[in-house]
This record gives C-alpha cells, sequence and structure tokens, in this order.
C-alpha cells in the first residue's frame, strides 16, 4: 500500500492548500439554464459564447451526420478515418479564414490540445529551432513547446520590445513566436499586429491559438485575424471548434505546405483516431451560421451585454481583469476566499468558476466569468448585482 499512501498524501496536500478540484454532473443541454447536480443553476461557466451548442439547426445537423456517417470515424486519418465529412469541413474552414492566409489549407484534429502540439513539434523540430513563448499561454502550448525539444524563451506578457531583443539576438534557422490570441484566464487580447511585423522583420512563424477568437471576434466571425485585418505566410492559426462553433474539435489553417508537414510529421495527427465524421457535419452548420446576418446578430447581442456587464458591475476590493471579450476575470486573491465567493454564488443559484493555481499564478485565484449570446441582458443584471453585494460581505 505505499504506492497508495504516496498518492493519498498528495491528494490531502492539494486539499489543504484548497486546491482540490471537484466535477459536477450537467443534466441538461449546454446553455444558462442548467440542471447541476439536481439543482437549477444560472451558469456563467462555459465557452459556449454564440450560444450554439444547443442550436437546433446544429442538432439536426449532427443527427443528420449520425445517419450518414454513423457513430465513429474507426480509425486515424492516414489509414481509413478521414471522412468526405472531414475533407468537406477543411476545405470550408480553408475558405472562411482563407483571406487572412496565403495559399490556404485547414486540417482538423479532435481538440485544439492535440492541434498546438502538432504545430509545435511539426515547426520545432528541427535542431535548431527556438520557440518564443508568450508567459500567459494556454497550457498546450507550453506543453506543444517542451515536446518540440527546441529552445523555448518565454517573453513577459505582451512586452514587445522583450520580444524584439530576444528575436535580434537568436541565430536559430526556425523561429516560432507562439501566442493565444484571446487569453483565456484574462480575457485581453494579444498585440497581434506588431506581433506579425515583429516576425517578418525576422523570419519567423507567427503561431496563433485563436481558441477564443474563433467564431466571436471580426465582422464575419473569422477571429482575431478578420479582427485586426492581418494576412501574412508567417500565419500559423489554430481556431477551436468546441467554443463558440459549439460542437468539438479544433483546426490548424496555414500556408499549404505548412499544412502538409504537419500531415508528415504532426504526431498527434498521424497517431489519433480521426473525430466522428457526424461532428464534422454538424460543423458545417456551425460555420454557416457564424458567417451568416443570424452569427452577426448573436455577436452584436454578446458585445452588449459585455457593455452591459461593464457598466453595473461595481468592485471595490476585487481587482477586474480589462477585458472587452466574453471572458471577464475577477481577481480575488488567496484560494480560500475564491472557494468562499464561489460558494455564496451557488447559494444565490449563480455558477461561476473559481479559478486556481496552478491554471493562474499563486495569489490571483478568480472567478472566470464568461458571457453568452445565450444570456440575457436580465440574467448579466442579475450576476453583476449579486457579485456587487458578495464583495461588500
Amino acid at each position: 500500500m505505499k504506492l497508495i499512501d504516496a498518492i493519498e498524501r498528495q491528494l490531502r496536500q492539494l486539499d489543504e492548500q484548497s486546491l482540490t478540484r471537484e466535477r459536477r454532473v450537467v443534466d441538461t443541454p449546454c446553455k444558462p439554464r442548467l440542471m447541476v447536480n439536481g439543482r437549477a443553476l444560472l451558469a456563467f461557466a462555459s465557452n459556449d459564447y454564440l450560444g450554439l451548442a444547443a442550436h437546433p439547426r446544429v442538432v439536426d445537423a449532427l443527427r443528420e451526420g449520425a445517419d450518414l456517417y454513423g457513430a465513429g470515424s474507426g480509425a486515424s486519418h492516414l489509414i481509413s478515418g478521414h471522412s468526405v465529412a472531414h475533407q468537406l469541413l477543411e476545405e470550408r474552414l480553408a475558405d472562411f479564414v482563407g483571406p487572412h492566409l496565403e495559399s490556404p489549407r485547414a486540417l482538423s484534429f479532435c481538440t485544439g490540445y492535440m492541434a498546438n502540439l502538432a504545430i509545435l513539434t511539426a515547426l520545432g523540430a528541427d535542431g535548431d529551432a527556438q520557440i518564443f513563448s508568450e508567459s500567459l499561454n494556454h497550457a498546450s502550448l507550453i506543453d506543444g513547446a517542451r515536446l518540440a525539444r527546441a529552445a523555448v524563451k518565454v517573453y513577459p506578457h505582451a512586452d514587445l520590445a522583450a520580444l524584439g531583443a530576444l528575436l535580434a539576438a537568436s541565430n536559430a534557422t526556425a523561429k516560432l513566436v507562439v501566442t493565444d490570441s484571446v487569453f483565456s484566464m484574462d480575457g485581453d487580447i494579444a498585440p497581434l499586429p506588431e506581433l506579425l511585423a515583429l516576425c517578418e522583420e525576422h523570419d519567423a512563424w507567427l503561431v496563433i491559438d485563436d481558441a477564443h477568437g474563433f467564431g466571436v471576434l471580426g465582422a464575419h466571425g473569422r477571429g482575431a485575424l478578420e479582427h485586426f485585418n492581418l494576412r501574412s505566410p508567417n500565419i500559423v492559426y489554430m481556431g477551436t471548434l468546441g467554443k463558440a462553433a459549439g460542437v468539438g474539435g479544433a483546426f490548424v489553417a496555414a500556408h499549404a505546405s505548412v499544412i502538409e508537414l504537419m500531415i508528415q510529421r504532426g504526431r498527434p495527427y498521424i497517431y489519433t483516431t480521426a473525430a466522428p465524421p457526424a461532428l464534422a457535419h454538424a460543423l458545417m452548420t456551425s460555420i454557416d451560421i457564424i458567417g451568416g446576418d443570424e452569427g452577426a446578430s448573436r455577436r452584436a447581442h454578446l458585445q452588449s451585454l459585455i457593455a452591459a456587464f461593464d457598466e453595473q458591475i461595481d468592485l471595490k476590493r476585487w481587482q477586474r481583469v480589462a477585458s472587452n471579450t466574453a471572458i471577464q476575470a475577477i481577481v480575488i486573491g488567496t484560494n480560500e476566499e475564491v472557494l468562499r465567493i464561489g460558494a455564496g454564488l451557488h447559494g444565490h443559484g449563480l455558477w461561476v468558476p473559481a479559478i486556481r493555481p496552478p491554471t493562474v499564478p499563486e495569489g490571483t485565484a478568480r472567478l472566470r466569468v464568461t458571457l453568452s449570446a445565450a444570456h440575457t441582458h436580465e440574467e448579466v443584471a442579475q450576476l453583476a448585482a449579486v457579485l456587487n453585494d458578495l464583495e461588500r460581505t
């Protein structure tokens, strides 16, 4: 039992530090109004930014996809698992973000985590490669850099001068600047135009994880590239399909040669069973909605909710991170305090996740409010009022 005793000591240490994570069982579709562990809650907890996860058209398309293609793919893409549904989705995605890339091609993945691992291990496999990683990057980018076995330099958050100095001092034959677009725990947006200018100056790739921008940013929902009107052959773009698109999976879009290299060298792509084709079929409908009039209307409503929350929240002690995106972080401080506040929200029938280390730095435990186009102004006002009251207790 020595092995089990060692594990149990680790678990007790997590509990003593208020770092134990618990799963909640959701009984209903992904919507703002949920049944969670048998209790009705108003949730500000998902990344379903446009409210498409339970959209009737998307659900119908998923059902149709299962009728057409069955439940699973049966193999990896390079064996027999690459369905016509996957091919059509990749072509649609390449067309969708293509205005911002040169010779665009897209490659679909089961998850954004796997997509980021594939990008960095394929492009960073050169023994003389160097990765320049933003300090607040998502764990998948950090892990991808580790797996690439390339030299890694971490630059401070949004610090262009520091990054420029690192690039100027580098003699690497392959340079990769890697960043989130919308930072998942803060909600602010990376200075992508300036980052791209540095990459073009120093002949470096700009790898953009647009997990929280795709579908939400830009007039047509094409994400951070459209938001900043960027276009360059240096861009390697990753977008996830389980957040604003409402289904699951991810894709990488870049110059066709980059995508071909990932097919040949991207181990997370080569050695994984392809996602069910039905998901790809459903995602075609999601992209239609995102790029159409309904998507524009949902983005406009979401922006009005963000503005309303900004106007109604009135905090004196806690620190709200400045953000114009759907992610609204409120830094509380200690793990114990953020859990207490989370429990207080739960007592009012509200669900807002309490985020603690190692996801965020020590001493910056926070509430991570996520707004969705499926929320109403009345629901956002309710949340703001309860948060204002709890801060004063």
